[in-house]
């Protein structure tokens, strides 16, 4: 899909400040599969894609989830974490996008998974590291992703986990077994 008539789509189903993220998300997204080696095609559509179903209600969401029979156990953990398999079910569904890594790239981009491709893992990234985000640790996840993808995820990935515990707050059994694929496949960070 050309790129305006795809950010024309997305445009409007989020806000403007969604929209302005959206677009730091592509432009590192594309970075991220030159640097990588990824489809950067592929990288730009589920970048433009990724958060379309951000702003839908919460309950048409939850009414997805069920319908749809996605993980129940979603509907157990925060809220934020339904956009993605939500979008990715309502980018093939109202868009007609069909393209399974594509899809996919969308619906792990919040929690993460074990077996992450390297499009996935790309998605994943860019939308913790686009330019716009601001908060304690994004530049050093910027400066690995740099160095190394997957050293790069494993900071990022800790950092999310550590936040959410700060706080007291549930973490997503597959954000935990994502992280775990990654320290057991070798990978490994301090910063």
């Amino acid at each position: 899909m050309d790129q305006n008539k795809a950010l024309s789509i997305v445009k409007k189903q989020i806000t403007e400040k969604r929209y302005i993220h959206t677009l730091g998300v592509m432009e590192t997204a594309i970075q991220l599969a030159e640097k990588y080696g990824a489809d950067t095609k592929k990288a730009e559509t589920s970048a433009i894609f990724h958060d379309y179903a951000k702003f839908r209600p919460l309950n048409e969401m939850r009414q997805i989830i069920v319908e749809q029979q996605f993980d129940p156990r979603l509907l157990q953990f925060n809220p934020e974490l339904w956009h993605a398999p939500v979008g990715a079910y309502l980018v093939q569904a109202e868009v007609g996008i069909t393209d399974p890594e594509i899809l996919d790239a969308i619906r792990y981009h919040t929690s993460g998974r074990i077996g992450m491709t390297l499009l996935d893992k790309i998605i994943y990234l860019a939308d913790y590291i686009e330019p716009g985000r601001m908060f304690p640790g994004v530049e050093d996840a910027r400066e690995l992703a740099q160095i190394s993808l997957d050293k790069a995820l494993v900071y990022s990935v800790r950092n999310t986990i550590q936040f959410l515990l700060s706080r007291n707050q549930t973490v997503y059994p597959d954000t935990i077994d994502f992280y775990n694929d990654l320290i057991m496949k070798g990978e490994d960070v301090q910063k």
